[in-house]
């Protein structure tokens, strides 16, 4: 028999409002009911995979030798700082992980820009001042053309006469931002470490009047010349920038050099029409299945087949409002993973069914049929599910490991389905079916139990 049926009801009831409440909404916001300000909010749209909604996978490897090591600690370097450098380039929702021991795989659904990301991520970022003495690189104009892959060159003069060298690289900046002059002009403001701080105050002290050379992966940025002596530790990189050159300058800058040189081998662009056709026929495909499955629980179990399919309705309720405030990424191995969570849920509520029908046989009443079939069914309920969440772990590791994606998406909503699946399955279904039970008291156990 059930304790505090009540406190039960009470808690399935909140936890289904509360999952409808994010089900049905885009962002969460509670205001303080007495100033009517903002005390919390959380997005909670939707996020729908690469398959689902269109946009650009790119496939990255190490600019290296087919025969050279690679450290994997740097490999992970390199992930991290292109996430880094596509997040602020306002990319939502991008994933970007190492696929073996050379290749990076990044994911960007819903992205329309793709040139600025593939520009972006690419890059090494290496920035240089280069001391050129008497010689400027850009023919006597300080400011460079525009910031592009494609600058000038460092050429030495034809008598060779001049050995340049760099007296300091961008490991040596403490912080990068975008600045705009009063006539418009962009430039890019920076702060120097201590050492770097040291390094460029001694060098400009001693070369006034000689000409500083900027440059970003070997291609010239601006070439200054130095007027007076810079102690402060502060400067600005000037250039004929727009709002977008400057800003995927300081993006390069201000999260450092890729430890390891990446080539882009594979792009492939998925388009939105074929990713919405994709979601509707899953939609599709999940509601035919869902109904063949609810008139079987329904015919075959009867009373408790009703029961069950509200269960694996407040399932799906409570299952898609955690994918929607964890930002889960739906895609189509994703819905897979859901679906078949599904099926352990109806999998333990049969289970428990088919004991409880045991019981019925063997003599006992109904209540007492409810509660031995619960109590008897559970170690089998237990062992399987537990099973399924260590598969949906090492499934998620391999998926981790060699960068597959899809491997990835299908266990997490596995796991969480059947986590969740306990709950519905254990704890809703054994509450809804008391609540039925003591409404209608059944007469006719094979009639409304199918025993």
């Amino acid at each position: 028999m059930i304790r505090n049926l009540t406190n039960r009801i009470i808690l399935i009831v909140v936890v289904v409002a509360l999952a409808l409440w994010i089900d049905f909404s885009r962002e969460i916001t509670i205001l303080n009911p007495v100033t009517d300000d903002t005390l919390f909010t959380q997005d909670v749209a939707p996020r729908l995979g690469l398959d689902l909604q269109g946009g650009l996978q790119v496939l990255l490897e190490a600019d290296l030798p087919a025969d050279a090591q690679i450290d994997p600690a740097l490999m992970d370097i390199a992930r991290e700082i292109v996430q880094q450098r596509t997040d602020a380039l306002g990319v939502n929702e991008n994933v970007i992980q190492v696929a073996g021991d050379r290749r990076i795989v990044g994911e960007f659904p819903g992205l329309e820009d793709t040139e600025a990301v593939l520009a972006t991520i690419q890059q090494t970022g290496l920035l240089e001042f280069v001391d050129t003495g008497d010689f400027n690189p850009e023919e006597g104009s300080i400011l460079a053309t525009d910031y592009s892959p494609t600058g000038d060159p460092v050429e030495p003069p034809a008598d060779g006469s001049t050995v340049y060298h760099t007296i300091m690289t961008g490991a040596e900046l403490e912080s990068v931002v975008v600045s705009q002059a009063a006539l418009g002009a962009y430039g890019i403001d920076f702060v120097l470490k201590t050492d770097g701080s040291r390094i460029f105050a001694e060098h400009t002290s001693a070369n006034t009047g000689k000409i500083l050379t900027i440059l970003l992966d070997k291609q010239v940025i601006s070439a200054p010349v130095i007027n007076d002596a810079i102690t402060g530790g502060t400067g600005t990189i000037s250039g004929n920038f727009t709002y977008e050159s400057s800003n995927a300058f300081a993006i390069q800058l201000r999260y450092g050099s890729l430890p390891v040189p990446l080539k882009i081998v594979e792009t492939r662009i998925i388009g939105p029409t074929l990713g919405a056709d994709s979601l509707n026929k899953s939609l599709v495909a999940g509601l035919i299945g869902m109904t063949i499955v609810a008139l079987f629980m329904i015919i075959y179990y009867r009373m408790p087949g009703i029961v069950a399919v509200l269960s694996i309705l407040i399932y799906a309720i409570v299952a898609f409002a955690v994918f929607k405030w964890f930002h889960f990424t739906l895609t189509l191995a994703g819905i897979a993973g859901f679906l078949l969570s599904t099926g352990a849920a109806l999998d333990a509520n049969i289970l428990i069914f088919e004991r409880m029908k045991e019981e019925l046989r063997n003599g006992r009443n109904i209540m007492q049929a409810v509660d031995q079939g619960w109590a008897r069914a559970w170690p089998s309920i237990r062992d399987s599910n537990l099973s399924a969440i260590l598969t949906s772990l090492i499934l998620f590791w391999f998926g981790s490991t060699f960068g597959a994606t899809i491997v990835k998406g299908f266990s997490l909503t596995l796991a969480v389905g059947v986590g969740i699946s306990l709950f519905t399955a254990i704890y809703v279904t054994h509450t809804l079916l008391v609540i039925f039970l003591r409404s209608f008291k059944p007469k006719n156990l094979e009639r409304w139990f199918g025993i």
